[in-house]
C-alpha cells in the first residue's frame, strides 16, 4: 500500500492499482461510522439535519449512505483531471462490488455494509448514482427537460428510493412518492445553484427552455441577471413546487411516520426555495442558504408536526 497526498488535503489509496481516496483522520483513529458521521456533519446539508430523529441504526445506514453520496460527488467537482476521475468512479465502482460480496475496504463501505440487507441497499441504485455523477464528466448541458429529469433520476431519484427504504417504507406507493421528492430536491438544488455550477462549466437548464424565455447561454456564462432569467427561475420554482405537492400526495398514510426524515428534508429545502424567490432569483450572484440554526428549527417544526 502506498499512501500519497493530492489536493483535496486527503490521500490517494493505491492498492492493486486501484484509487481510493482516504483522510489522513481515518488512518489513524477514526472508525469507519465516524468518518461517515464527519463527512456528513462536513457537508452542512439539510439532509443531516433530519437525521438526529432517526434510530442510531436507522441513522448509521443514512448516515453511511450519505457519506457514500458526498465521495462520489466529490470526484467530480473537486478533481479537475478528467482522466483522473473516470479512473476513481471505475475504482468506486469496483469498491462496490467488493462490497457486495462481503469485501468492503473503503471506511464508507464498511459502515454501509452491515445495512445492506436489512434496509434492501440494491447494488443497481448505488451503481445508478455513479452512472450520474459520469453524466457530469461528458455533460454539461441539457437540450430539453427529459434528458435533464434523467440526469435528476440518477443523483437525486435513487437516493430518495434508497433513503426510504431506510426510513421504513412498507407500501410500493412510498417508493414513487420518493422518487417524486428527490426530483423536487434536485430542482432546488439546480435553481439554488445555477452561479456556482457555471463556474464549473456547466448549465443544467434546459436548452430549448432557456431559448423559451429569451436566456442566452451567453447570459448565463456572463453571470447576467436578468429580467429573463428571473421569469425563468419562476419558471423552474412553480416546477419544483409542483414536484413537492406531487410527492406529498403519493405517499401513503401508513409510511408517513417513517418517512418523516423526508418530510423534514421537505420542509427544509422548500424553505430555501422560497427564500430564493424572496430574493428575486439572485442566484448567479450568489448562494442562498439557511443558517444551521434555522435547519434545526424547521427540523423540529417537522418532526413535532402530524
Amino acid at each position: 500500500m502506498v499512501i500519497q497526498p493530492d489536493n483535496f488535503v486527503q490521500t490517494i489509496l493505491l492498492r492493486d492499482n486501484r484509487i481510493i481516496r482516504i483522510p489522513d483522520a481515518f488512518l489513524f483513529s477514526m472508525s469507519p461510522d465516524e468518518y461517515c458521521q464527519k463527512k456528513a456533519a462536513e457537508s452542512g446539508s439539510s439532509f443531516y439535519s433530519s437525521f438526529r430523529f432517526l434510530t442510531l441504526p436507522r441513522r448509521r445506514a443514512i448516515t453511511a449512505l450519505y457519506a457514500y453520496c458526498r465521495e462520489i460527488d466529490d470526484v467530480v467537482d473537486e478533481c479537475t483531471d478528467m482522466a483522473l476521475a473516470r479512473k476513481m468512479l471505475a475504482d468506486w465502482r469496483k469498491e462496490i462490488d467488493a462490497m457486495l460480496d462481503g469485501q468492503p475496504t473503503h471506511p464508507v463501505t464498511i459502515a454501509l455494509y452491515p445495512h445492506l440487507s436489512i434496509y434492501h441497499i440494491q447494488g443497481k441504485h448505488l451503481h445508478a448514482l455513479i452512472d450520474g455523477m459520469q453524466m457530469d464528466l461528458y455533460q454539461t448541458t441539457y437540450p430539453n427537460f427529459e434528458t435533464l429529469s434523467s440526469y435528476c433520476w440518477h443523483v437525486a431519484g435513487v437516493v430518495g428510493l434508497l433513503a426510504a427504504n431506510i426510513f421504513g417504507a412498507t407500501q410500493p406507493q412510498t417508493m414513487q412518492y420518493a422518487e417524486k421528492l428527490g426530483l423536487a430536491f434536485q430542482l432546488t438544488n439546480i435553481i439554488r445553484d445555477v452561479g456556482d455550477d457555471v463556474r464549473l462549466g456547466r448549465i443544467y437548464l434546459p436548452a430549448d427552455e432557456m431559448m423559451e424565455f429569451d436566456v442566452s447561454k451567453d447570459d448565463i456564462l456572463n453571470l447576467r441577471q436578468t429580467d429573463n432569467f428571473a421569469r425563468y427561475m419562476a419558471f423552474m420554482a412553480k416546477r419544483a413546487h409542483a414536484a413537492y405537492d406531487e410527492a406529498f400526495a403519493l405517499l401513503p398514510r401508513e409510511d408517513r411516520k417513517s418517512q418523516k426524515p423526508g418530510l423534514i428534508m421537505a420542509e427544509i429545502y422548500r424553505a430555501l426555495l422560497v427564500k430564493i424567490e424572496k430574493n428575486g432569483f439572485r442566484v448567479l450572484e450568489k448562494r442562498t442558504s439557511l443558517s444551521s440554526l434555522s435547519k434545526l428549527w424547521l427540523a423540529w417544526k417537522g418532526y413535532i408536526r402530524d
